[in-house]
């Protein structure tokens, strides 16, 4: 099964979310709509709308309400995605350049806290305190994943302890919010919607884990952006940690740096590829996803419940 088809049966409310996206990044200032959207017309699967829309069908399902959550979630998801940019000095994102690459860093910084700040104004239309002190708490959180990030580069004494928290908070919390924030504008009872939390954090794991290990065994293409961009960066994932068990590959991985050629990053790619690294990485992803599939078993059987499942299978099977 495509991953579209999974849930085509909310086709209708993506696209009205989609317009609505458009109208939430713009802007009076004519330079902040143009980068915004820029971002937004790069593309993008629009999982956290799906989860949100998803898990809002365990309750009283109201586009209108859900659809405010849906917006801001992904808005949120977005602004990290400008400032992750500038913090990795990236220049392609989804195959086209960033905001950061186009115009500047201070124009990409300003766009990312402009779309912060428009995700926070749209979440007032859900008057819940419990869902505001979520929504905060994981802004907070994905700041801090930030900076970890930023204070992790070419840190190739790190542990796996280290990266599993790094992941959480810049890629899972998010995710498992999304659930959690569609069920709450539901108006879901409290022990399903901490169980579609739940289910959000391990699917963002697997989620994040699956795109590490891609970094390294899909194409250019695909990626949109370069093979081994991640570690190039000096981002160490799952399958650098693993592969930096052995002491020769370790010695070849730690001297990689921003100027590391071409030729050089080939080599080091093809050595994690060839060691164990990736398929112990998988096993893990496999772990975090077995995890979300028994907590949406303990969830009411319904068309939201099996999409939820499709969507978590897709994520496990993503081309390696």
């Amino acid at each position: 099964m495509k991953f579209k088809m999974a849930y085509s049966f909310l086709n209708a409310d993506l696209d009205l979310i989609e317009q609505e996206l458009e109208k939430t990044v713009s802007s009076t200032e004519p330079l902040l709509s143009e980068a915004g959207l820029h971002l937004l017309q790069a593309g993008g699967k629009r999982i956290r709308p799906v989860f949100v829309l998803l898990s809002a069908m365990f309750g009283e399902y109201d586009i209108e309400k859900v659809k405010k959550v849906a917006i801001a979630l992904e808005i949120i998801h977005m602004a990290s995605l400008v400032h992750d940019d500038v913090i990795d000095d990236a220049e392609l994102r989804r195959g086209k350049p960033t905001i950061k690459a186009k115009w500047d860093n201070r124009i990409a910084m300003y766009t990312g806290d402009y779309l912060f700040a428009r995700s926070l104004e749209i979440m007032t239309s859900l008057e819940n305190v419990a869902a505001h002190q979520i929504l905060s708490k994981t802004i907070v959180e994905v700041s801090l994943g930030e900076i970890e990030q930023i204070k992790d580069k070419y840190d190739y004494e790190q542990n796996l302890r280290v990266y599993l928290r790094r992941i959480k908070r810049k890629t899972a919390l998010l995710i498992a919010a999304s659930c959690q924030l569609g069920a709450i504008a539901g108006g879901v009872p409290e022990s399903v919607h901490r169980k579609l939390f739940l289910f959000g954090y391990y699917v963002g794991m697997s989620f994040q884990i699956t795109d590490d290990i891609l970094d390294f065994t899909s194409t250019e293409e695909e990626l949109g952006k370069p093979v081994g961009g991640d570690l190039l960066q000096g981002n160490i994932t799952l399958p650098v940690l693993y592969a930096m068990e052995d002491d020769e590959l370790k010695r070849k991985i730690s001297k990689v740096h921003s100027r590391t050629t071409k030729e050089e990053m080939d080599e080091v790619i093809s050595a994690i590829i060839a060691s164990d690294a990736i398929s112990r990485s998988v096993k893990v992803s496999d772990m975090y996803l077995e995890k979300g599939f028994k907590i949406l078993s303990e969830l009411p059987r319904n068309r939201a419940r099996s999409a939820l499942s499709s969507i978590a299978k897709y994520i496990g099977k993503r081309k390696f």
